[in-house]
């Protein structure tokens, strides 16, 4: 156990009279020496012998001897005893509303998923997943609520229903969430519940009421009006906990929602703050989102009004609204195969826009004018392709400088569209898990393999400088940053399957984009993100250093705990 491990000792440092009055002096500062401090400045590994904190900043990095000789007064030295110590990784895309439903109800994905009350393993075939069904509907259901089950994916599980719900089901309410979290499928018994009608979504080319399947535009018309089942209190209240959990033993010290809120702010603020009022060794930052408030105020300008008056009135200690950021919504799921795509699908499949692409370019549009930043939730080529077009527009009409528009996900695109993007400015957050989770399946349906090779190819971006981070979006990735770095690092898939060497990033770059570009993608690199006097003092311990392990190891190494604004808090 690293407690066992770490020496915590109080000591008495400074000269002359500072010396003589340590005694009565409250703590100063607290030292960390003695394993392997990776700073993150500079384009390659970078190593410091002592840091310095003092109220929750850095006040020094660099040898121990200067650390221990030039701070006077009480001081608490932490001997790291050879673990290793970055900056706090930084998570910049979730979402705690979708941990917090995802957590709290049931799992039957395709993999293996670790949470806190332990392993949901994965299944595979349309009769094991109807069978988990049957089993956690029988074990978790409900006549009183509705039992929301997500990991659903018809690659792996085979076709659902309305129909096969109400079979399997009919007495229980239950919502089957796709594995994208783009897709829903109900059965009677939850219609009845949320108190929908058909008339309601008439027109809606995204809702299949007959199938009870709702997705893409269709889901972000529906859940508004089930938010107070989704987002029953007590069950929610229990499924942050548990992010909070893992957040905590991943060394998490910084998330980031890109998109708040879902679907009800001020239930969704209520709860976040409530766990959050518990002082965990992290904090939020909250992208508001575009799409989801021009629907909930009715158009662009009283969305935008919100936002700005939105950090004045809901700022907390560790809730903080992203001034002058928006999330906006293109292309569809990748998880969903419903990603735009140039030269479309196989087997059936077909992407989807999530805004409407005239409504989106005049979001776009509206936004860039008002001098944010636009951050972009975007899969497919095609999808890239009208965000660089759009924005190609913009700059030639309205040209901005330093404008950091990102671009979310990014599960497929070429060359040619990363050349674009460098000369636009454009950045990146990207997802490299898609990979690992998809690139087999997709090969043999979807994309085939010459493009399910090549999804999230950083090494594109790497080559032509363009700034990028890595993100789970969870649960579309575990909320793993060091996973996250070493799926890009290794490029291999679930099946073990190496593919795209060539498009292999190396550690110092992958360790970039859960640390200082994770920050740089939220505009705080300034702040977090790497370890230089003047930052907050938030690390995170590691037992082994990923740059002196094997890069297939870089997943496997356990996190010891985190400081997170100069409190030390071990798992």
């Amino acid at each position: 156990m690293f407690r066992a491990k770490i020496v915590v000792a109080i000591f008495f440092v400074g000269l002359g009279s500072a010396l003589a009055n340590a005694s009565e002096q409250p703590l100063q500062q607290t030292i960390y020496y003695g394993g392997n401090i990776i700073t993150m400045e500079g384009e390659d590994v970078a190593y410091v012998d002592a840091v310095v904190e003092r109220d929750g900043k850095i006040i020094y990095a660099g040898d121990k001897s200067g650390a221990v000789t030039n701070f006077a007064g009480k001081t608490r030295e932490v001997d790291l005893k050879g673990k290793a110590m970055m900056p706090g990784f930084i998570e910049p895309h979730l979402h705690p509303s979708i941990a917090a439903i995802l957590l709290s109800g049931d799992i039957v994905a395709p993999h293996d998923w670790h949470v806190p009350e332990g392993l949901k393993k994965g299944v595979e075939g349309h009769d094991a997943y109807i069978a988990r069904l049957k089993e956690s509907i029988a074990k978790n259901g409900s006549k009183d609520d509705v039992l929301f089950i997500w990991g659903y994916h018809q690659l792996w599980h085979g076709d659902l229903s309305r129909e096969i719900l109400n079979e399997i089901s009919p007495d229980i309410p239950v919502g089957i969430i796709h594995r994208s979290f783009h897709e829903i499928f109900v059965n009677d018994k939850a219609i009845a519940m949320f108190g929908i009608k058909e008339k309601e979504f008439k027109g809606n080319p995204q809702v299949d009421w007959d199938r009870g399947h709702f997705y893409e535009g269709g889901w972000l018309a529906l859940v508004p009006k089930i938010a107070p089942r989704m987002i029953n209190p007590e069950r929610y209240k229990r499924g942050l906990v548990d992010m909070t959990k893992i957040i905590r033993k991943n060394g998490i010290t910084t998330i980031a929602e890109q998109g708040f809120p879902t679907s009800n702010f001020d239930m969704e603020y209520q709860l976040l703050k409530s766990e959050m009022d518990k002082n965990p060794p992290y904090e939020v930052y909250n992208v508001l989102n575009g799409t989801q408030l021009y629907g909930m105020r009715g158009s662009n300008e009283k969305a935008w009004e919100f936002m700005e008056a939105a950090p004045e009135k809901y700022n907390t200690d560790n809730i903080l609204m992203l001034p002058k950021q928006v999330k906006l919504y293109a292309d569809g799921a990748i998880y969903s195969l419903a990603m735009e795509m140039k030269e479309g699908y196989s087997d059936g499949f077909k992407g989807q826009w999530m805004t409407p692409p005239v409504l989106f370019e005049k979001q776009m549009n509206f936004y860039w004018d008002k001098g944010y930043k636009i951050n972009i939730h975007a899969n497919g080529d095609l999808g890239i392709q009208l965000c660089l077009d759009i924005t190609e527009k913009m700059m030639k009409r309205k040209p901005r400088k330093n404008h950091r528009l990102t671009l979310h996900h990014l599960g497929y695109f070429t060359d040619d569209q990363a050349e674009q993007m460098q000369a636009l400015g454009i950045e990146a957050s990207a997802n490299p898990y898609y990979l690992w989770a998809l690139a087999d399946k997709y090969s043999e349906y979807g994309l085939g393999p010459e493009r399910a090779r090549n999804l999230v190819d950083m090494k594109s971006l790497k080559d032509r400088d363009i700034p990028f981070s890595f993100h789970s979006d969870f649960g579309m990735a575990p909320l793993e940053p060091l996973t996250l770095a070493w799926t890009a690092i290794n490029r291999i898939t679930a099946e073990q399957t190496l593919v795209s060497q060539n498009q292999r990033i190396d550690v110092f770059t992958a360790m970039q984009a859960i640390t200082i570009n994770a920050a740089r993608t939220l505009d705080l690199e300034n702040t977090i993100g790497s370890i230089t006097v003047g930052k907050t003092a938030n690390f995170t311990l590691l037992d082994e250093n990923p740059f002196k392990v094997e890069p297939m190891h870089i997943k496997d190494i356990s996190v010891a705990g985190v400081v997170y604004r100069g409190r030390l808090d071990l798992n």
